[in-house]
């Protein structure tokens, strides 16, 4: 369950505390709902303790009776204006923005608070002085930065807030209680009483600056400062300054309306007779290299840019009056300044990472070097781990030796296995190259000759998988007499390819003698 209070000082938003204090949380829920609390003032602010308010009127007002609970507004009975505050003994005051009822004690029986409308925040953490006199009932939960602005408010000796701080709206974000009897609900906020007005020192949205007299001028000057922070910080936005706060350099003067014949040179000459020229330069435009009409000149001290300033106004030359003044321009430092920050990204010559010596690289799966890699992307190998993976031989024998001598023999069935599928390719290979000789000779190609022979050749790889097979199962069972068969087979698939093709070829020279 939740309330948020609209003050002229932002939102806060009140977690209840249904469960350790029903009847407190019910009585605050249905004065928020007919907006009791509206225009209340927030008054005897006591810095990092607390704040108090749900009064109508507030302490300022004569008229000010302290409150009322929402069974006293419903039924009219002043005996119900007041009710039995519950503590219990879970709630302490250990952190700031703790909410509870004030309470005061019955005259018959001072061990009974009762309560009303009020209600009181803490400021601070640890104000466990309110322990039995605030009963607890709530927390906020945010608005923290307004529980800042009302902890620094400027208060009379009374705590009493020179500028009105006050509840403007209230919104019942969840409400589990039933309505008493008699509640009747506003359609719409209710506007300030006449007595409520009468309380009001200082409006809210009066700027206390605003009540003194001030000089125009100086209003003015305060004006083209305002407007000139707010131009920077949208130059800094879009990139064309460096920083907001960047000052442009006092020993730079700018010329303007040259003639156009006026050259760099001319300008040094000229001005030279004031100091030192560190730069000067006319610009000019990028694609046609015609003069711009206007230049800037770099003494090396501020004195004789002074100088220059006071000695050159309205100058002749080559029949044009010149107008010179303090450059404005921060093009240039921000050109160093970019160039640099650049650099030391691309770079990262300076600083822990990318320029920055906060930062620190990260390294995931080993420890890795800063140098540049270039364009090799970065591996949990090495290039020359992956290189000599790809070489073998040589190569994989020497990183093997170099972790110790520690070499894996390969046994005669590993030398074998090679062996035979070396024969595979082979035959294989041997296959199509007599069949494309066959062809390219200009023999007609039989068709049963082609059928057997590829017949003859699945039958042989049949051979060989049952051999692997048997070999993979028996591990080793029969290895020198399946061996031996097997090329035996080969060989005589040889001969039989090489018997048909002679007789073919004797058939198609019997053809051509006919």
């Amino acid at each position: 369950m939740s309330v948020l209070f609209e003050t002229s000082a932002g939102d806060i938003v009140i977690d209840l505390l249904v469960d350790y204090a029903p009847k407190l949380c019910e009585n605050f829920l249905k004065l928020c709902k007919i907006k009791y609390y509206n225009f209340s003032p927030i008054h005897s602010i006591q810095k990092d303790f607390s704040f108090q308010t749900g009064e109508p009127l507030g302490p300022l007002s004569k008229a000010c009776d302290g409150g009322s609970s929402i069974w006293g507004l419903t039924s009219g009975d002043p005996s119900r204006k007041t009710f039995p505050a519950t503590f219990h003994p879970q709630l302490k005051h250990v952190e700031r923005g703790t909410v509870g009822m004030a309470t005061r004690p019955l005259s018959s029986d001072p061990d009974t608070k009762l309560a009303a409308s009020q209600f009181i925040v803490t400021l601070g953490d640890n104000t466990d002085y309110l322990d039995g006199k605030s009963a607890i009932f709530g927390k906020v939960v945010e608005g923290f930065d307004v529980l800042e602005k009302i902890n620094d408010a400027i208060v009379d000796d009374n705590h009493h807030p020179l500028v009105d701080i006050r509840i403007k709206h209230t919104v019942i974000l969840d409400d589990p209680f039933p309505d008493p009897d008699g509640l009747r609900e506003p359609s719409s906020s209710p506007v300030p009483s006449k007595a409520q007005l009468a309380t009001v020192r200082i409006e809210d949205d009066i700027n206390l600056e605003d009540l003194e007299e001030k000089d125009p001028e100086e209003d003015e000057r305060r004006q083209r400062e305002r407007e000139a922070r707010q131009q920077a910080l949208t130059l800094e936005m879009m990139g064309d300054l460096p920083f907001a706060e960047v000052k442009p350099p006092e020993n730079v003067l700018f010329v303007c309306k040259l003639n156009p014949v006026t050259t760099d040179e001319d300008l040094e000459l000229i001005f030279s007779r004031f100091g030192k020229i560190l730069s000067c330069e006319v610009i000019r435009d990028n694609k046609t290299g015609d003069s711009l009409q206007y230049a800037f000149i770099e003494f090396e001290e501020k004195g004789q840019c002074e100088a220059a300033y006071f000695k050159m106004q309205d100058v002749l030359i080559d029949d044009r009056r010149i107008h010179v003044d303090f450059s404005q321009s921060v093009s240039k430092l921000s050109d160093v300044w970019r160039s640099e920050t650049n650099k030391k990204r691309a770079t990262g010559s300076k600083g822990g990472w990318g320029g920055v010596k906060e930062l620190e690289k990260w390294r995931k799966y080993r420890e890795e070097d800063d140098e540049d890699r270039g364009k090799h992307y970065n591996m949990v190998h090495s290039v020359d781990d992956m290189s000599s993976r790809g070489k073998g031989g040589d190569d994989q024998g020497q990183r093997r030796n170099a972790g110790g001598d520690r070499r894996r023999s390969r046994s005669p069935r590993d030398r074998r296995d090679d062996a035979r599928e070396w024969n595979r390719h082979q035959r294989d290979r041997d296959y199509d190259h007599r069949g494309q000789q066959y062809r390219a000779k200009g023999h007609p190609l039989d068709r049963d000759l082609v059928a057997n022979a590829a017949r003859d050749r699945g039958r042989g790889r049949d051979e060989r998988n049952r051999l692997d097979r048997h070999d993979g199962s028996g591990r080793g069972g029969g290895s020198h007499s399946d061996e031996h068969r097997f090329r035996r087979d080969g060989r005589d698939q040889d001969r039989g390819w090489g018997r048909e093709r002679n007789r073919d070829r004797g058939g198609g020279g019997d053809n051509r003698r006919r």
